[in-house]
């Protein structure tokens, strides 16, 4: 059996586990508007849970495939510095249509995403980030990541063609080079970068932040570019892994008013680190409780987190 055929096979095995996990959800949902106990709704949301998972992780690896052959080709013609976006596009609507999962770009600040070069930055929540990634990347934008993750199939190959920013965090001289050749880069091909400033996920149950890490404040002052903070409202009743959830739902984003570094040395760091943590919690707060943040907000039995629901899915599936 040649190798082809073997991987043909797995994909075909993949495909229909999940297609039966959607299945078994929508067999187990209980009838609209019909009063059910906890244990009663624990097959289907599981099933929910299980079935969105593998979803998920099979359209980020088509996307990254994708996002191969799409970097090989932009470097060709000269524009490798669109990869992620024109991949990030693409993760966008292909998880929109497996999950049901659509993160929504308020109607003010968007303009705040065409700035370039800037250092964008956003909140942490889970692995779901990578789907919010999707939906505010700006054009000529590269991401940084922990070097560990250019050795993970698909996605590390597509990263590192698409001249994504690795940092060894156990390496501090090693991060130090690589932030000072980001900033050539960014004042050479008027590339910006994302960072998430609080270095790893908070799998927050309630809006907060994680302490901020220096190194995107020092990169910012370093380049002189603009901080652009993407603020993501806390979705803890759309994905939750500790309670076995994944809804689908719509999720508010609102970009924030730049921070300018113009003329701000190394001493301005811990300040300017303040200003823009205040301010993104501040707004973190004001998304989560326009509608309110829980298990229980639901309409049509999708999920909200403090925003409009998409009314795809009955019963919270």
């Amino acid at each position: 059996m040649s190798l082809l055929s073997i991987l043909a096979y797995i994909l075909l095995f993949y495909v229909g586990v999940t297609t039966a996990l959607f299945a078994a959800a929508h067999f187990t949902a209980p009838p609209n508007g019909a009063p059910t106990s906890a244990a009663l709704q624990q097959p289907h949301q599981a099933f929910c849970f299980w079935a969105r998972i593998l979803a998920s992780i099979g359209a980020l690896c088509l996307c990254a495939s994708y996002g191969v052959v799409a970097s090989i080709c932009l470097r060709l013609v000269g524009y490798g510095g669109l990869a992620q976006w024109t991949t990030a596009r693409s993760f966008k609507y292909a998880m929109w249509l497996v999950t049901g999962v659509w993160f929504d770009i308020g109607k003010e600040g968007g303009e705040w995403l065409k700035i370039r070069p800037a250092v964008f930055m956003g909140n942490h929540q889970t692995e779901l980030d990578v789907l919010m990634l999707a939906t505010v990347w700006p054009q000529y934008c590269s991401v940084t990541a922990k070097k560990s993750l250019k050795w993970v199939p698909f996605l590390g190959q597509f990263m590192a063609l698409s001249k994504t920013v690795f940092i060894d965090r156990k390496n501090r001289s090693g991060s130090i080079a690589v932030f000072d050749s980001a900033v050539k880069e960014m004042h050479r091909s008027r590339q910006s970068v994302y960072i998430f400033p609080e270095g790893t996920r908070s799998y927050a149950i309630e809006p907060k932040l994680l302490p901020f890490k220096k190194g995107a404040f020092h990169l910012a002052i370093q380049a002189q570019v603009p901080i652009v903070p993407a603020v993501v409202a806390n979705y803890s009743n759309i994905l939750n892994f500790k309670r076995k959830i994944f809804r689908a739902g719509r999720i508010p984003i609102k970009v924030l008013k730049p921070f300018e570094t113009k003329g701000l040395t190394g001493a301005d760091v811990d300040t300017l680190m303040a200003d823009v943590r205040e301010a993104m919690l501040k707004e973190i707060i004001a998304l989560s409780n326009e509608q309110g943040i829980g298990l229980k907000n639901e309409t049509n039995g999708g999920a909200v987190a403090s925003g409009v629901d998409t009314g795809k899915i009955a019963n919270g599936s």
